[in-house]
């Protein structure tokens, strides 16, 4: 094990993936630029050459036939975007191509390629350019759909997406490229559709996905300093979803939080709460609750993203309430960061 950043870590899984398998290739606007799309394609071209590791035109519906192509005749191609919404440009191919030709041609012909879309929150992204729009392609059946939260889970749930026989949409959170943790130096793979319980509790669950979990940690954290222990479930894939997980989670604590990556409206969390409700509505003590973006286009502007964005005193201050608990909260607590849209110093954007 060695401490690595979410995007060594995916650069790491790229690079094995790249050696172990020769048919598996890599592509995308900006994929072998000095910054390697936030580090996480940093130097590969160097290692594999061009043929292998390519920028690409602007033409994100023509490549994405490209690789959908190269994957039935035997390739493993990795698309990657550095915003989700430049992969709207091909959805019709995503949605209609790549996802259908398994299903099609009755499992005859399979398509094993990887889209990385790059999601989230970031200084001067603005309203087409910041959104977190997973709720759409999990909608999609004949897609897998991935989310990791942290660097171990980002290596291994990339090379397990690479090995897929069916196309996955692996999703990453531009907040959490610099994030760091433990993660081993060789090959090792996370299941699709699988959960992780990031941490116990026995008072009520808080399911999450991709920088939520982050935030749902510190919430968690905050909730214990006040007496009330929460369970915090990772939600790692968003399809296939791990429903025996989470179903498993809400019989022990019987109160229901879903903290939201995207829009609470007809989104991810919308699905988990009907998931629960028709399994375990007769269990449950309170009525489940979400939280997430608000319900407009993503702000630019500092003055309107604290407005916009979830913190994990807002989860914190939910689950308190679903739990009819007076939270306490101090000055430190309740102060808001000058702003809302930068991880930290270093990123100094607008990309």
């Amino acid at each position: 094990m060695s401490t690595s950043t979410f995007a060594q870590a995916i650069n790491s899984a790229t690079e094995i993936m790249m050696e172990k398998d020769p048919t598996t290739m890599l592509y995308g606007l900006g994929v072998p630029d000095p910054k390697g799309i936030f580090g996480t394609t940093l130097d590969l071209h160097k290692k594999f050459g061009n043929e292998r590791v390519m920028d690409m035109p602007t033409a994100e519906n023509g490549m994405t036939g490209v690789a959908i192509g190269s994957a039935i005749m035997g390739m493993r191609p990795i698309m990657t975007h550095q915003r989700v919404e430049f992969a709207l440009l091909a959805i019709e191919q995503i949605f209609n191509q790549a996802a259908k030709w398994h299903y099609m041609t009755a499992g005859q012909l399979k398509v094993p390629m990887v889209i990385r879309l790059i999601i989230g929150k970031g200084w001067g992204q603005g309203p087409q350019h910041s959104q977190s729009l997973e709720a759409i392609f999990a909608h999609i059946p004949g897609l897998r759909v991935v989310m990791p939260a942290t660097p171990y889970d980002a290596k291994g749930l990339l090379i397990s997406s690479i090995e897929e026989n069916n196309p996955v949409i692996y999703m990453e959170h531009r907040w959490l490229h610099n994030t760091h943790g433990e993660v081993p130096e060789g090959y090792y793979t996370v299941p699709l559709g699988k959960a992780r319980v990031a941490k116990e509790g026995s008072d009520i669950t808080i399911v999450a996905n991709s920088l939520m979990v982050v935030e749902s940690l510190r919430a968690a954290k905050l909730l214990e300093e006040h007496g009330i222990s929460a369970e915090v479930i990772d939600l790692r894939s968003l399809r296939p979803l791990d429903s025996e997980t989470i179903l498993t989670s809400v019989s022990k604590t019987k109160n229901l939080l879903v903290a939201d990556n995207g829009w609470t409206k007809y989104g991810i969390s919308a699905e988990i709460i009907a998931t629960v409700t028709e399994q375990l509505c007769t269990e449950l003590k309170s009525n489940p609750q979400r939280v997430g973006i608000k319900n407009g286009p993503i702000p630019s502007t500092p003055a309107l993203a604290k407005y916009c964005y979830t913190r994990y005193v807002d989860i914190a201050q939910k689950a308190a309430h679903i739990l009819n608990h007076d939270l306490k909260l101090s000055e430190d607590d309740l102060r808001e960061p000058e702003h809302l849209d930068i991880p930290d110093k270093s990123f100094t954007g607008p990309f």
